[in-house]
């Protein structure tokens, strides 16, 4: 919901950065594995209630994860670069709360896996919309410059890790917040597939016109 107002702020530092590494030659693709191993490790310090390692990674991860971007855009965007970036992200995301259920599993397991399913909800919801815009050769800049069509929600990046943020510095409410935040996934992904059936049902018909 927030990502497309929050694009304008963080977009003109990243971009000045991003052509700073790619004159160095160091690749998009470089900066998206480094950036999800720095996740990975986010997630074993949440495991291990490690609150301020785990809060510093995880920014570390989302600004590689927007730099990525940047050198892309500097350097010549690649389906490769594209591909890894969006896959690579969406195990991120269902690593922070996988880490949680291990941290305390009798506490949290259950409200971690009801977030993975709204997760997957989502996904799904977002990543099929993209294919099927693919298809009808639909674009959109809303997002900025993405790989592939990136259909808006009210879960969103900037939400989740605000989520991630509140759980690192409340755990012992993790499975309050986590059970909040499904619901709200779960909102955010029926109305993508009400919008993207829409989109597609009118796509179809103006086509056929």
């Amino acid at each position: 919901m927030f990502d497309a107002k929050v694009r304008p702020l963080i977009d003109p530092p990243l971009n000045a950065l991003g052509r700073l590494l790619a004159s160095r030659g160091i690749s998009a693709n470089a900066v998206t594995i480094a950036g999800f191993v720095i996740g990975l490790a986010a997630a074993v310090a949440v495991a291990f209630e490690a609150t301020i390692v785990s809060l510093i990674l995880i920014g570390l991860n989302r600004i590689a994860d927007g730099l990525d971007g940047a050198v892309a855009r500097a350097s010549g965007k690649s389906d490769l670069g594209g591909y890894l970036d969006i896959v690579l992200d969406f195990f991120f995301y269902g690593s922070i709360p996988f880490a949680f259920a291990l941290h305390n599993p009798e506490a949290n397991a259950l409200a971690a896996s009801a977030l993975l399913l709204s997760f997957y909800a989502n996904g799904s919801a977002f990543l099929s919309f993209a294919i099927m815009a693919e298809k009808r050769g639909l674009s959109t800049a809303r997002q900025g410059s993405k790989s592939l069509y990136y259909l808006g929600g009210l879960a969103e990046g900037t939400e989740t890790i605000a989520v991630f943020v509140l759980m690192c510095l409340w755990p012992s409410a993790f499975a309050v917040i986590a059970w909040i935040f499904a619901a709200v996934c779960f909102v955010s992904a029926g109305a993508r597939v009400l919008i993207s059936a829409q989109v597609l049902r009118f796509n179809a018909e103006t086509s056929e016109d």
